[in-house]
This record gives structure tokens, sequence and C-alpha cells, in this order.
């Protein structure tokens, strides 16, 4: 191996997408390399040991070895869980996985891969609560097909095909009362025959006993490198504080600190940033990438997502891989490689591209766990100085 490799070789040889070594290095995950004359990141082979060694620590691991909190007694049940995105987030804060439900195939064995102990289910119409074990939370990002303003023609709304299985959820709901509820979905859900359809999700769930909070969030505001725009929804049981606890929060940022500021520089312009070396060999892509959807691995001319890498020295351009798409979602290396499929390259490339696109971002989950987390041990120890205050209270009254 020569000395002096290019970033873009370097993580060739590493294993993962030039932007996810780049992001290792910002993030302070990997020590920071020397630069050439021109400030391009130049990696010698002890680099390339030592930041592969990192890469090898985390590819193959559990999800659970990069919690970042403590575990704590509170569980979660997943459904609709495509590849894990919520279930990964909620791990990284400390919640147990108890149960996940998942019809597509090749999502289930992405699911059985990374957490082959927890109890699955496939058909969620087919499904009774006496199967689901108890859980605190219950998560669920449900078809948004019927719902998306990317749909081509009139949108079907909770009454299509696939959405309206969020009616099958709310029938489980209604029984097992989980203490809370997050829903995910695409930002046209709002909009959606007027109004009407977010109109009855909230009706549904409130009649259900839910106080219910909404916000849409974009992943690239939680270190994502990509613009994704959802709304999530939560549901707490009997609690009208909970949702807003957990959605939004209580402090103001440095920007609303003074009345009368004056603007700031404009910037020089409005296109996104690139990663690469326009001079070079590699290939130069957007540092935040557009929204990716749910394609497959062969090309129509308009299933890019408009997300590309290009040669600008040859002219060539492609669309991202598999594993730049789990890069861009920020998924851990390999999270959709099942070498044990028996499919050719392009139905697992087709089966990846899809399952990527209907992901739940897992930095958000991460976010969203966290705060009920927090919302949770309030309850939870607001309630033991009740029952302490009222033990404490029950002789002096016998007295």
């Amino acid at each position: 191996m020569q000395k002096g490799i290019s970033q873009r070789d370097a993580a060739k040889i590493i294993g993962v997408s030039y932007g996810t070594l780049g992001r290792w290095i910002k993030d302070g995950k990997v020590e920071d390399v020397a630069r050439d004359r021109n400030t391009y990141r130049i990696f010698t082979d002890e680099d390339i040991a030592r930041i592969k060694e990192y890469a090898d620590s985390i590819q193959y691991s559990s999800p659970r070895d990069a919690a970042d909190a403590q575990p704590c007694p509170y569980t979660v049940a997943s459904f609709f869980a495509g590849i894990g995105g919520f279930d990964l987030g909620f791990e990284q804060a400390g919640f147990t996985t108890k149960f996940q439900c998942e019809v597509e195939p090749f999502c289930l064995s992405v699911l059985k891969q990374h957490w082959p102990n927890v109890p699955k289910w496939g058909d969620i119409t087919t499904l009774d609560n006496a199967t689901i074990p108890i859980s605190d939370v219950w998560v669920g990002g449900f078809p948004c097909q019927d719902l998306s303003l990317a749909r081509m023609g009139q949108r079907e709304g909770l009454r299509g095909t696939k959405s309206r299985l969020f009616h099958e959820f709310a029938g489980l709901v209604g029984e097992s009362k989980p203490r809370v509820l997050v829903l995910e979905n695409v930002a046209g859900l709002l909009s959606s025959h007027g109004g009407n359809d977010f109109s009855i999700l909230l009706q549904t769930l409130a009649e259900l006993g839910y106080s219910v909070g909404w916000r849409t969030l974009n992943s690239r505001y939680f270190g994502v490198p990509q613009s994704r725009q959802r709304v999530y929804i939560v549901g707490c049981l009997g609690d009208r504080r909970g949702p807003g606890a957990i959605l939004f929060e209580s402090e103001r940022g440095a920007g609303s600190t003074e009345e009368g500021r004056p603007n700031g520089k404009k910037p020089a312009s409005t296109l996104p940033a690139i990663v690469g070396d326009i001079s070079g060999d590699g290939p130069v892509i957007q540092s935040v990438a557009y929204c990716l959807y749910a394609t497959s691995a062969r090309h129509t001319g308009t299933d890019w997502s408009r997300n590309y890498a290009c040669y600008p020295k040859s002219g060539r351009i492609r669309r991202l891989t598999p594993a730049e798409c789990e890069g861009v979602m920020t998924f851990p290396a390999n999270w959709t490689k099942l070498n044990e499929l028996h499919l050719d390259t392009e139905q697992l490339d087709s089966a990846r591209y899809h399952a990527l696109g209907n992901a739940v971002t897992p930095p958000v989950a991460h976010w969203l766990a966290k705060r009920i987390r927090l919302y949770l041990e309030m309850v939870d120890g607001e309630k033991a100085k009740r029952q302490t205050r009222t033990r404490q209270l029950v002789p002096e009254l016998v007295g």
C-alpha cells in the first residue's frame, strides 16, 4: 500500500463510504489525518490501520453496543418496524425492544439478523393483543405510500390499501393501552384530503384516551447528512402534559435571546455544499443529500431521488450505492447487507434501496427516545413521591 492515499481510496480500503469516513473524523470518532498543500486529507498506512480497527469494532456489533445511556426499566414494541430505525434509536437510549411487527420479507430478515431473540410477527392484520408483550412505548412508521406528496396521481390517504393499516394499529392500541405512542410519517399526512385524514388520526387516538402532539422534524438537524422531513406524532395515555414535554424544548436558542438583532450575512450561494475534489479522479457528492425515497436498483430515468455521485474530470455520473445510502441514513455499515439471502446483485440492491428509503433515521428516534425516557422517569418519580407521602399520612390519620 502506498503512503499518501486520498480519502476516497482510503474509504474503499476501510470498507465504508466517503461520507461516512468524513463524518467519523468530523465527529471526533477517529483522529484526523494530515493534509496536503491544497488542504485535502492524506492517509498513511498507519491511518488506514487505525481507522479500520475502529470500523471493524462497530461494523458487526449489536445495536445495543452503541448505546450511550445506561439500560432503563422501560420497554418498546415496534410496529411497521422496517429495518429497525426506531428500534435502534430507542435501544441507544437504554430501552429494551420487546416485540417487532414487519410484513416485508427482506426487512424481516434484517430485523432477525440484528434482533435474533426478539419475538416477531408479520402481517399486522392477523395480529392479536395476546401475542404482544406488555411494553411501555409503542412506535411505528405506518405505510406512507397513500399519503406522500411524491406519489403520482391522487392520494388515497387513510383509505388507501397501505396507509389504512393505521386503523389496524389503533385497534391494537385500544386494547393494550401502552403509556406512550410514537408514530412517524411523511409530512404529506398533514395535508392529505385537506387535513381530514390527520383529523381522523387525532380523533381516533383521542377517543382511545391519548393526549396527542405532533412536530415536523428534519433529520439534517440531528446529524444526518440528508434533508429528510417527517412528522412525528406522540400520544400519552391520560396525560396532556406529555406530548409537549417530549416534543418541544423549553429552552431558547441563541438566535432568539435578543430582539432587533441585525441580519447576518447572506450565504454566497444557495447551492448545497459538496464533498470531494472537483479536480481529482474521485466522485463529488453533496454534503447534505436530498431525501431518499424507496427505489429499485434498475434505473428508469426517474428513480434516482436526485442524489448523484459525479466525476467532473471524466464527465461520468452515477447513483449512490446501497452502502452509501446506509451512510446517508446513518445506519451502521452493512446494516442491510444480508449474505445468506439467495438474491442476485440487482435484487439485493433493490431490496436495500427500498428498505432504506422507507426507514426512520436512528438519530431522530434516539432524540425522541431520550425525551420519552425523561418523561417516564418524571411521571414515575412523581408517583413514587405521592405513594411515599400517602404511607406517611396513614399513621398520622389513624393516630
